[in-house]
């Protein structure tokens, strides 16, 4: 059931998603029992940059069980968009250089380079995931996990991402789920359905109506 949230909880959600750092799965899933195979980090990061764009359907919940639901866009170099729809007045969208939480309940708009964001191993694999990731052993043999994170940077947080082996995907592996956590403990788990590849994305679908000019939703 989704529902939706009071100004500071989706506020929280929406920054841990955008600003957060991650849990290593071998915390969230069973005891991991399968050794990570020779090769997955570089085939994690062929799936990444096989990504030309993509939308998915996505769920994210944050600790205490709470779920907002929406469309997520992706388009490479750098764009991607979390569209929340009814579950909540706000957007999460990156033009390429900067990652911007819209929120039209309070007609604020709050901006991070891409760069200080953990989401920058989605949107730059070429730069963050290998030189900063390492894989993390799961309990299946199809399931691929991928700790990106800079130890010089700790504000800057860790994602991990969570990919299952299908050939139908690029790079053989369908991103299926990250986990994020702030420096605050709060905790964000953001799955993916419904994943459809290479279609044609305009670039203003990465551009937002400026709620402190205007209260209108982009279209």
């Amino acid at each position: 059931m989704t529902h939706v949230f009071s100004k500071p909880k989706k506020l929280a959600a929406a920054l841990t998603l955008a600003v957060g750092a991650a849990l290593p799965l071998a915390m969230i899933a069973a005891p991991p029992a399968a050794v990570a195979q020779s090769g997955d980090l570089d085939r994690a990061v062929a799936a990444l940059r096989g990504i030309s764009t993509m939308k998915a359907s996505f769920t994210q919940t944050d600790r205490a069980g709470q779920t907002m639901a929406g469309e997520l866009t992706l388009k490479r170099p750098g764009k991607i968009r979390f569209d929340y729809g009814k579950s909540a007045p706000m957007l999460v969208v990156s033009n390429g250089k900067s990652l911007y939480l819209v929120d039209y309940d309070v007609k604020q708009v709050e901006r991070w380079p891409i760069s200080n964001s953990p989401l920058g191993a989605l949107l730059d694999p070429s730069r963050d995931v290998k030189r900063y990731g390492k894989l993390v052993p799961t309990s299946h043999s199809d399931v691929v996990s991928v700790e990106v994170r800079d130890p010089k940077r700790p504000e800057f947080g860790v994602i991990t991402l969570i990919f299952q082996r299908d050939a139908k995907s690029p790079g053989g592996l369908k991103l299926t789920h990250w986990v994020a956590l702030d420096a605050q403990n709060n905790r964000t788990t953001v799955r993916l359905s419904n994943h459809r590849y290479g279609m044609s994305v305009a670039d203003s679908a990465f551009t937002f109506s400026d709620p402190r000019k205007s209260s209108r939703r982009p279209g």
